[in-house]
């Protein structure tokens, strides 16, 4: 039989494991970066992103997966850019922390980036759709849509970028 104590000492361990999955970050750059490829309102807007969603719905939480077996929070945005944009981003919510230029949370466009900070150093990323909406990936529920304004999620809201167009 399992200990009260190590049974709650696995779930600790489940629990910071979840809320560290996605990568730490330095603060973000605020002018255009030119580490991203031209981005086309034709190729990266709502329409189109919740299409990819359609395909990736319920898709697993994997850290570092980049398929329909799994993904992680930085991996979805990696793949809704080549599979949208046709080109390519860093792999990792920290590198991907310095892509196009901070907005604000007033000004959000579908495409943008939002940034979560999920820990001290766990940090999350979406794509921002219309209507306080993101595309991510959860820990627990796959791909799917949250809202900007979800009890966990609106304190924890870091900042916004937009690529570069």
């Amino acid at each position: 039989m399992f200990s009260f104590a190590r049974v709650l000492n696995v779930i600790v361990v489940a629990v910071l494991l979840t809320l560290t999955a996605c990568s730490s970050a330095p603060p973000p750059q605020s002018t255009p970066s030119s580490k991203t490829s031209k981005v086309t309102q034709a190729n990266w807007n709502e329409a189109r992103i919740r299409a990819f969603y359609q395909q990736w719905q319920g898709v697993p939480y994997r850290l570092g997966g980049m398929d329909k077996r799994g993904t992680d929070c930085s991996g979805l945005v990696v793949l809704a850019y080549q599979l949208l944009v046709g080109g390519s981003i860093p792999r990792t919510t920290e590198q991907q922390t310095s892509l196009g230029y901070k907005v604000a949370k007033s000004e959000l466009q579908a495409g943008d980036l939002v940034f979560f900070k999920t820990s001290w150093r766990g940090r999350h990323v979406g794509i921002y759709l219309s209507n306080r909406q993101f595309l991510h990936v959860s820990s627990s529920r796959g791909v799917m849509i949250s809202s900007l304004d979800n009890v966990y999620w609106q304190p924890r809201y870091w900042f916004a970028s937009r690529l570069v167009n």
